[in-house]
């Protein structure tokens, strides 16, 4: 990460090679926040795209991992779609000595909670990120799930997390439910349909968008996918890094 470009300072251009500490304390979570505070953190090419040929580490870089493993190094927890985990083969987030420090200073764990959001459960409980996680794996769903598969997830030592009437998960549940088990501070990587969700029910805080300097065409998905707001929700630029190309812009609401 080589260059600072931030919204109070717009003639700070001089090239500084950053330090996982420095980007710690530029993506830090707001003190004093009143309640939980969601944020995404998604990656785009320049025409749109989320994703290619159904991953998103063809549009990514080493910074881009780099600025993932920070943000997760902040979290409490990480909220991920059931897709996303097989799709990205999710394994447990690990603890990095990096950040120890900073973690035990603000009460948290030695790494965040994988929570995967899934209406059907449809998972193999028999991988890492449910068998041998250093933090326990939390499963949300809703009230409608199927029963046996809840009992097959809770057989594999899984916290399985009620946030909704029916069959799915209710966005504005998921973070009061994990907000409840102390987890506050939080981070959704996706993917797009999970993303949009928690778009439409006005419970994102922050998006920390990477702009990929890629063409893809084709008809991969956007960050956000599912319905449309009637109205655009308006969010403010906080800040922007710049690498070879790559803006690392972070956004909040108004």
């Amino acid at each position: 990460m080589r260059r600072l470009l931030p919204v109070t300072d717009p003639t700070a251009t001089e090239d500084h090679e950053w330090s996982l500490d420095e980007l710690a304390d530029a993506y830090a979570y707001p003190d004093g926040a009143d309640g939980p505070w969601l944020r995404a953190n998604m990656v785009s090419s320049l025409d749109g795209a989320a994703q290619h040929e159904g991953r998103s580490q063809a549009i990514s870089s080493d910074t881009d991992m780099r600025t993932f493993g920070t943000l997760r190094g902040l979290a409490d927890a990480v909220v991920v779609g059931a897709e996303t985990v097989r799709l990205e083969g999710y394994r447990p987030a690990r603890a990095r000595e990096a950040f120890a420090a900073r973690r035990a200073a603000a009460g948290q764990g030695p790494a965040p909670a994988i929570a995967v959001v899934s209406a059907s459960l449809g998972l193999d409980f028999s991988l890492p990120l449910f068998a041998e996680p250093l933090v326990p794996t939390l499963v949300l769903t809703g009230a409608g799930a199927p029963p046996d598969r809840i009992r097959e997830a809770e057989k594999a030592g899984v916290e399985v997390v009620i946030a909704g009437d029916g069959p799915g998960v209710e966005p504005d549940r998921a973070v009061r439910a994990l907000a409840e088990r102390g987890l506050t501070r939080l981070l959704t990587e996706g993917g797009p349909r999970l993303l949009g969700q928690f778009v439409a029910a006005g419970v994102l805080d922050e998006l920390c968008l990477t702009l990929s300097p890629t063409l893809t065409a084709g008809d991969a998905q956007r960050i956000a996918g599912g319905p449309a707001l009637a109205v655009p929700e308006r969010f403010a630029l906080a800040s922007v890094l710049e690498e070879a190309g790559f803006l690392f812009t972070r956004y909040r609401r108004i």
